[in-house]
């Protein structure tokens, strides 16, 4: 038998996230989301339906969303359903609570307090980005330097090539030791 619990929710968030940790350490960010529905009766009347939907993200995405989104900011929700029972407290009667668990979250607006941090991030970037004039020699930072290699000499065609002869001493090329970099993964 089958099993699928999987949810793609977009919808503005209800309230700002509210980050707290377990005693373990680990990250937890809840969420509200309101997600809106217009439809035309079969009177012609249109009308607008609201559902509100509670979002639980962990660990570093549940950072993140602390970090970037704030009330009103806009996000695409990817989850699974969990339903959450206790007894409550006052009146001793069982309850119960359907709740999301994100499994990935994207930012679709970039509203608030998070999108002046991205503005930030952006001019950061496009400072490492700057273009390299021409003048300038490219840096080798990051790049192992290229050995010389030699050149190849034209091959005639098969019937007219000579018999091969060894090199004289003076042009033996070393091979270079470490495998190139032209690997394919």
């Amino acid at each position: 038998m089958a099993n699928l619990n999987k949810v793609f929710l977009i919808g503005n968030l209800t309230r700002d996230p509210e980050l707290r940790y377990t005693p373990q350490g680990s990250a937890i960010c809840d969420l509200g989301i309101a997600i809106n529905r217009q439809y035309t009766t079969n009177d012609g009347v249109k009308k607008e339906e609201v559902c509100f939907v509670d979002i639980t993200a962990w660990g570093r995405q549940a950072e993140t969303c602390n970090r970037f989104v704030k009330k009103g900011s806009q996000i695409f929700v990817e989850g699974r359903l969990k339903l959450d029972s206790w007894q409550d407290k006052e009146t001793g009667k069982n309850r119960s609570k359907l709740n999301v668990v994100a499994e990935r979250i994207q930012f679709l607006s970039g509203s608030g307090a998070g999108r002046q941090q991205n503005d930030e991030q952006d001019e950061q970037q496009q400072a490492y980005q700057k273009p390299v004039s021409q003048t300038q020699p490219p840096s080798q930072e990051y790049s192992r330097p290229q050995q010389p290699r030699p050149t190849a000499q034209p091959q005639a065609p098969a019937a007219q090539q000579p018999q091969a002869q060894n090199p004289p001493p003076e042009e033996i090329f070393e091979v270079d030791s470490e495998p190139d970099d032209d690997i394919p993964f």
